[in-house]
């Protein structure tokens, strides 16, 4: 296989990234930084730094000239960096050395890098918002129908008291709106323009560094820091953390759906499933286990990203190259993520019928709680906790059902106290809340 998933033929159906894969591609990462270039010297042009017309002949060109990555790569490799190479090659290609010694004025490579760098992040977060959307709005159609289909809730693996499938649902949806909610914060803190010259004092840019820089942000739609970012990783790591985020929530989901749809419970049908090469009656949760190990993978790479935020000094190269390796694999995995996702959120749907089954083939265990506070009703609290633990173990040890057992010892108790459609509390709320807040979106 590939170093990569994201790069492998083979296992482009089981790690897609949709469109998000196109752009961490050499070819993608040198047209971010033409445009960088290009945007550059139409600013300073406009300022009179550079002549005008040398400023517009630099700009189309940027939109005209493809430079080879292979062409520039032993460039890359003796620099350090792509950016010299770059400029060297479209120097060469644009025949025009009056005005092309104009390229590049008084930027350093970071600053090129940097602010590609973020116009490919800014594409990225513009599918995946599209993508978020999808999910959200999907799962709340959903919730809003299941938001009284009554299922066993579970805590530690293990039958706790009921729930309704539309709350479930409810508790992926809710956070995935928060991180859609998140964005537009999100971008106009970390989608920033880098222009600071060699050490960060863009001093080779001259006086009026500062009105170059916001007319830098302002031709590429960026945001202007008003200061150097260079060695401050904040606004990577902001796109970082909120990538991380919600692969997370989806890779929680993945597992739950792992978990449901097991033999033992098969409460979830995914639409669509896996064979085994052996075991005809296996339909494998390939999407979930996907998302589960995409968390997985997530964990690890958001730990490898933490040092390539410590910069010795005003620029740090073995920081940056280890953000370089790690990024582009941040970005895919939640991509990727997004893709099976929306797959499962179309798909998805529950047996109705097995659910009630688990619910009713307990011995109506799961109704203990609801017992134990009908009992304090009567009784000390302590004592009816005691006295529910005590009724649990005697229908476990003799098969009997719990409300047989409890109504004989407490002819009292209230009707449906063991009708599951009755023990939701507020499940059905938290699911139609969220039905309404993707509605809204």
């Amino acid at each position: 296989m590939t170093a990569s998933v994201f790069d492998s033929p083979l296992y482009a159906h089981l790690f897609p990234t949709g469109e998000a894969g196109r752009l961490f591609s050499d070819t993608a990462a040198i047209r971010a930084m033409l445009l960088v270039e290009g945007a550059l010297a139409r600013a300073q042009g406009a300022q009179g730094i550079i002549p005008e017309l040398s400023a517009k002949a630099i700009q189309r060109a940027t939109l005209e000239i493809q430079v080879d990555p292979g062409a520039i790569a032993k460039a890359a490799g003796e620099n350090g960096v792509s950016v010299p190479g770059l400029v060297a090659a479209f120097r060469a290609e644009m025949n025009a050395p009056e005005h092309a010694q104009y390229v590049h004025w008084g930027a350093t490579s970071q600053d090129i890098i940097d602010t590609g760098l973020m116009l490919r992040l800014r594409q990225l977060l513009l599918l995946a918002e599209t993508d978020l959307s999808h999910v959200i709005k999907a799962l709340g159609q959903k919730a809003s129908q299941h938001a009284t289909t009554p299922m066993a809730g579970r805590t530690y693996g293990q039958q706790a008291t009921p729930t309704s499938w539309g709350a479930v649902l409810a508790d992926w949806g809710h956070p995935l709106c928060d991180l859609l909610e998140a964005l537009p914060s999100l971008r106009s803190s970390s989608l920033l323009v880098s222009l600071s010259g060699a050490a960060g004092t863009s001093d080779a840019l001259g006086p009026d560094a500062a009105q170059t820089r916001t007319a830098l942000a302002e031709g590429l739609g960026l945001h202007d820091p008003a200061r150097s970012w260079h060695v401050d990783r904040g606004p990577i790591l902001r796109i970082a953390d909120w990538l991380a985020q919600v692969t997370s929530v989806l890779a929680r989901m993945g597992a739950t759906l792992i978990a449901l749809t097991g033999s033992e419970i098969a409460e979830i049908r995914l639409g669509a499933a896996g064979a085994s090469s052996t075991m005809p009656q296996k339909q494998n949760p390939v999407a979930p286990s996907a998302l589960q190990a995409l968390g997985h993978q997530m964990t690890g790479l958001r730990a490898a990203l933490a040092p390539a935020t410590q910069h010795l000094h005003q620029r740090d190269g073995a920081a940056w190259f280890a953000e370089w390796m790690v990024l582009p694999q941040i970005a895919l995995s939640t991509a990727c993520a997004l893709q099976h996702a929306k797959a499962l959120a179309d798909g998805i749907e529950p047996d109705v019928d097995r659910m009630a089954q688990t619910l009713t083939g307990g011995l109506g265990l799961i109704h203990a709680e609801a017992l134990s506070f009908a009992l304090a009703r009567a009784m000390p609290r302590p004592q009816a906790q005691t006295e529910t633990k005590a009724l649990c173990r005697k229908a476990q040890e003799t098969g009997t059902e719990l409300e047989t057992l409890a109504r004989a010892a407490h002819p009292d108790l209230p009707d449906g106290l063991f009708n599951a459609t009755q023990a939701l509390g507020i499940a059905p709320q938290e699911a139609r809340g969220f039905a309404a807040r993707a509605r809204a979106l």
